[in-house]
């Protein structure tokens, strides 16, 4: 299927959270999960729950060897948890779209409150023009070049008092 490699991502998405069957090279094939697929090598990522609790495997099939992809079954919200859930590190939180907007205001007022210049772009808050924050608006969601600045500004993000405990919104 070498019309694979000429999908565009948003054709590609439509496969993500499907079981696939991908005949590769030499008419090996591959049963899956689509996890999601490379848009630069349009390599797909597969899983396969094993039965009874077992540790999902994991293959990626390199676009360049994919020949034809056919969907045998549609996905649901509990395969994409599952999916993405193999995929979160360890004790990483997976907030909602709301807590997230309510972090990334509180972490605003906040330093507003310590005379911080800050601005919003988009979904990021950008601090005096060297410093930008990230969703979802924690110390290690800061960036910055300058390292002075960077510690600086990470420090008082951890000292907001506004901050609630990091609790996922979607255990």
């Amino acid at each position: 299927m070498d019309t694979w490699r000429q999908l565009k991502p948003l054709e590609w998405c439509k496969y993500v959270n499907k079981e696939v069957k991908v005949t590769a090279h030499e008419k090996q094939q591959h049963h899956g999960w689509v996890f999601t697929v490379d848009p630069v090598s349009a390599s797909i990522v597969l899983v396969t729950f094993q039965e009874k609790g077992g540790t999902p495997m994991v293959r990626v099939v390199t676009g360049h060897a994919v020949q034809e992809v056919e969907v045998l079954q549609e996905g649901n919200e509990e395969t994409a948890g599952r999916l993405r859930v193999i995929f979160t590190p360890p004790g990483a939180h997976a907030f909602g779209p709301e807590e997230v907007r309510h972090r990334k205001e509180r972490l605003r007022l906040w330093l507003e409150k310590n005379r911080i210049p800050v601005e919003e772009k988009g979904e990021m808050l950008c601090v005096a023009n060297v410093l930008t924050v990230s969703a979802p608006y924690g110390a290690e969601d800061c960036s910055s070049s300058n390292e002075i600045i960077l510690a600086r500004v990470q420090s008082l993000v951890e000292s907001n008092p506004d901050s609630t405990p990091d609790q996922p919104a979607n255990s």
